[in-house]
C-alpha cells in the first residue's frame, strides 16, 4: 500500500487546494505560503433570520473561493478530505456542542448534474476525521434556482422557502444538530433548513463551513 502511494504522488504530486501548487514533503493540504496568506476567521459568526452560529474556517474570496468553485463545479472531489481536516479543526478549537452531524442538502437535479453532492461529501469527511457517523436529516424537495443568482437577501429567503423537509426525525429529536456545508452567505438556507429541523422536533441547529461570504 505504501508503495502504491508513492506511485501515485509521483504519478499525480499532490497539490495545494487553495493556489494548486505542488506541495513539499512538509506539507499537507494547503502550502505553507497559503495558510499564512489565508488567516483564518477568529470564533464564530451569526447568519439569517434566525441568528444561527456558524463555525466558518475561511473568507469566501480569491483562492478560497476559487478552490470551492473547483469543488463544486469542476469535479475536485478530492478536496473534501482537506476542507474536512480545517472544519473538523475549527470545531474542535471552538468546542462546538452537538450531538448529530449533518448536512446541507442539494436537489435530486443538481446532484445529478454535477455527479455527486458536495455538501454530503464534506459531511461524511468531517465525521470521519471526527470518529463519528454522519446522519441525513434532510431532504430538498424543490431545485429552486442557485442562491447565488439572487442580489438581496429577501429574495434568498424566498428563494429557500419550504425547499426542504425533515427526515427520520427519530434521529434528532430532542438533539442538538450541526449542519455541514462548503459556504455560507446570507443564512437564508441556513435559517430555512434550521427551521424546518427545529419544527420536526431538534433541539437547536448550528452550522459549519470552510468559508463564509461578507467578513
Amino acid at each position: 500500500m505504501k508503495l502504491f502511494t508513492i506511485l501515485l504522488d509521483l504519478l499525480y504530486p499532490p497539490k495545494c487546494v487553495f493556489c494548486a501548487k505542488i506541495l513539499k514533503d512538509n506539507e499537507t493540504d494547503i502550502c505553507n505560503k497559503c495558510r499564512i496568506d489565508i488567516p483564518e476567521i477568529s470564533g464564530t459568526i451569526r447568519r439569517g433570520e434566525g441568528n444561527c452560529e456558524c463555525y466558518s474556517v475561511y473568507d469566501y474570496k480569491n483562492t478560497v473561493a476559487t478552490s470551492i468553485r473547483r469543488f463544486k463545479f469542476h469535479g475536485q472531489q478530492q478536496y473534501s478530505t482537506a476542507y474536512a481536516r480545517c472544519i473538523a479543526m475549527k470545531l474542535l478549537r471552538e468546542h462546538a456542542e452537538f450531538d448529530v452531524l449533518s448536512w446541507v442538502p442539494i436537489s435530486d437535479k443538481r446532484a445529478k448534474e454535477r455527479g455527486y453532492r458536495q455538501s454530503k461529501l464534506l459531511a461524511e469527511a468531517v465525521a470521519q476525521e471526527l470518529r463519528i457517523e454522519a446522519i441525513q436529516t434532510l431532504r430538498k424537495i424543490r431545485d429552486n434556482p442557485a442562491q447565488s443568482s439572487m442580489k438581496s437577501a429577501a429574495a434568498r429567503t424566498r428563494n429557500v422557502k419550504n425547499a426542504y423537509e425533515a427526515i427520520s426525525p427519530e434521529h434528532f429529536s430532542g438533539k442538538r444538530v450541526l449542519l455541514i456545508d462548503d459556504v455560507v452567505t446570507s443564512g437564508a438556507t441556513l435559517s430555512e433548513c434550521s427551521s424546518t429541523l427545529q419544527k420536526a422536533g431538534a433541539q437547536s441547529v448550528i452550522c459549519a463551513t470552510l468559508a463564509a461570504v461578507g467578513i
